[in-house]
């Protein structure tokens, strides 16, 4: 069977009278007769393959005009992605001496009187806002790498979030793990997929087939969240460079 650059879901269907596929943004369904052949229903999408990765692209480029990641004014009422969520910043005074920030159904930015009132203030508060997403960054990237390496039987040397230009991840040769910190805006999926990633060059240094099977071993659908970072990485690499 060929490989696809992407994935599908098979829904089998009393009602279909043929063999249809169905694309939604990020997804691709094919609905068949219950007594439609496993392998004829494999071999229609390969036919079909050109015409689904072409509208995938298409719905994908159409939805990176929709996405804002950070807003320009980091000010009360602007939106900021957090792992893919859209949340309201709340821009409060507090009595605190230290910024504060808590996240609930928006993301709280507790200001305390002599920021509140600086001409500096959105800076302060964009500066902030990057060091507790660092933090939420590396608790997530922690749990997934516990959950993952364990699986894999692979364990980093270290694990560093970093602000890097034009990577995602890396791994050295030392086996030390280094992530992207604006991850922290993108959808869990995407995160996972990238921690995996590297995990896997842990055990295997290149691109082969060989490490593509590690990959898909532990993370069957990772065609999906690659095309995420495909199509919106470039808009996600300038999020809070902008304002």
């Amino acid at each position: 069977m060929t490989a696809l650059p992407f994935s599908y879901h098979i829904r089998r269907s009393a009602r279909a009278g043929r063999v249809k596929v169905i694309v939604s943004h990020g997804r691709v369904e094919v609905v068949a007769p219950v007594k439609v052949a496993e392998r004829r229903i494999h071999q229609f999408v390969e036919e079909k393959a050109l015409w689904i990765s072409r509208t995938l692209a298409k719905l994908a480029a159409r939805a990176e005009q929709d996405i804002r990641f950070a807003p320009v004014n980091f000010e009360d009422g602007e939106q900021l992605l957090c792992q893919g969520q859209a949340l309201t910043l709340s821009v409060q005074r507090t009595n605190n001496k230290r910024i504060k920030i808590e996240r609930s159904d928006a993301l709280i930015v507790y200001l305390p009187d002599a920021v509140f009132k600086a001409p500096q203030r959105q800076t302060e508060i964009k500066s902030a806002l990057q060091v507790w997403l660092k933090k939420q960054l590396k608790s997530e990237v922690e749990a997934i790498i516990d959950r993952h390496g364990k699986a894999l039987g692979l364990v980093p040397a270290a694990i560093r979030i970093k602000a890097q230009k034009s990577r995602w991840g890396s791994c050295s040769a030392r086996n030390n793990i280094n992530i992207n910190w604006l991850l922290a805006l993108a959808p869990q999926p995407v995160l996972e997929y990238v921690v995996v990633h590297e995990l896997c060059h842990i055990q295997v240094k290149n691109h082969s087939p060989a490490f593509w099977d590690l990959v898909a071993l532990h993370l069957p659908e990772y065609r999906q969240p690659r095309q995420w970072l495909k199509t919106h990485g470039a808009g996600l690499m300038q999020a809070f460079h902008n304002g």
